[in-house]
């Protein structure tokens, strides 16, 4: 009996040890799963914090094959001269080639706004609608804004944007800006130009747009098909379907990434409209004329600046143009600008046509504009 008591005393203490042991083994499981969660939150940090470095990597180099300042660029050059010089070109392939001489000279020296007025004050102010090309007075604007606006496009984008046209019809022979905005399909960049596209997504995400990658890239709105926008790439992670990115202004690689990002197209009815619709709040700081009556440009040292437009004249110069202007009752151009400027003095031709001049002007300007700016920062 004795014998059977401690027995069952023994059997008893074991089960209470197992209880006890049981209870210790499930918060030894409690504190197990807390440390793993733990290291993997640190993980997850880590990760997340390799992904940012990684991003400041990529920017870093892109920026140093780009070739970008890292503080970006504030300030904007403007280019206006008159429709009318397509007029002067004897053939749709001549009036086409002179409006790629300009495209390319205003790409390479890098100009932001490129402002077409009329002379004779009667042009349309947009290229939208159906025009015929050069004919009747004013058209000559439109079909060089066209023919810009076109150039400035990425090639992936110009069928959404541009459909068949007389005024296009050559524009296809054209050398290409091959501007940084025109990107090719594998070429990393930190900006694309794209179209948002006809598809339908969820209330909360955002539109897909085309930016000429293998991917489509899905921005952070939702937007109307059919907009060209300007996009922010997120470092791109191979196991997603699609590509991300931010929608930002226009002007945002320039001024933030010091890249530049093409021209834009102005249309103005006449002379004196460059000034008074300009799209800058505070207007030009800087205005200059061109001019073989005008100072010698080798003379001159240039202010600091925000905004800057240099005007050249048609074929009968900057004189024509402003006694065309009835909103201008002045009898000498130099008093519309702050220089007015011969920038190929002793020259060995009696005439310098405009696409002519806007290459000398840009190349005897550029080393000022710079130095003006350089002067600013370091002041």
């Amino acid at each position: 009996m004795g014998a059977n008591m401690a027995e069952k005393r023994q059997k008893l203490d074991q089960a209470s040890e197992k209880k006890i042991d049981w209870r210790k083994e499930k918060q030894k499981r409690k504190e197990e799963q807390k440390k793993w969660r733990e290291e993997k939150l640190l993980k997850q940090l880590e990760r997340s914090q390799q992904q940012q470095q990684q991003q400041i990597e990529h920017e870093k180099k892109m920026m140093e094959k780009e070739g970008k300042s890292p503080k970006g660029r504030q300030y904007t050059v403007s280019v206006a001269l008159p429709g009318s010089i397509m007029d002067n070109a004897q053939s749709p392939e001549l009036r086409t080639y002179l409006a790629g001489q300009i495209a390319r000279a205003c790409a390479i020296f890098c100009i932001d706004e490129i402002v077409i007025f009329d002379e004779t004050g009667e042009g349309s102010k947009s290229v939208e609608g159906d025009f015929e090309g050069v004919g009747k007075k004013g058209q000559a604007c439109v079909q060089l804004a066209r023919i810009l606006q076109y150039l400035e496009c990425p090639q992936y984008l110009r069928k959404s944007f541009f459909p068949k046209h007389p005024d296009l019809q050559f524009a296809g022979l054209l050398n290409p800006l091959d501007s940084p905005h025109h990107v090719r399909m594998d070429e990393e960049s930190e900006y694309r130009e794209g179209v948002v596209l006809d598809r339908p997504t969820k209330s909360s995400k955002g539109s897909f747009v085309n930016c000429g990658m293998r991917k489509e890239v899905q921005i952070d709105k939702q937007l109307q098909a059919g907009v060209r926008v300007t996009v922010h790439l997120q470092q791109e992670n191979v196991e997603q379907r699609v590509q991300k990115g931010i929608v930002v202004s226009p002007q945002h690689p320039r001024t933030e990434g010091g890249l530049y990002w093409g021209y834009r197209v102005r249309l103005a009815s006449c002379l004196s409209a460059v000034f008074t619709e300009c799209p800058f709040k505070d207007g030009y700081d800087l205005t200059m004329g061109t001019s073989e009556h005008g100072s010698n440009v080798e003379t001159v040292s240039l202010p600091d600046f925000r905004h800057a437009v240099i005007i050249f004249g048609g074929l009968k110069g900057l004189e024509a143009s402003v006694e065309s202007d009835q909103n201008l009752d002045i009898a000498e151009p130099s008093i519309l600008f702050n220089h007015y400027l011969n920038t190929c003095p002793d020259q060995g031709s009696r005439t310098i046509r405009t696409e002519e001049a806007i290459l000398i002007s840009l190349a005897a300007l550029r080393p000022r504009l710079q130095a003006a700016i350089k002067k600013a920062n370091e002041s």
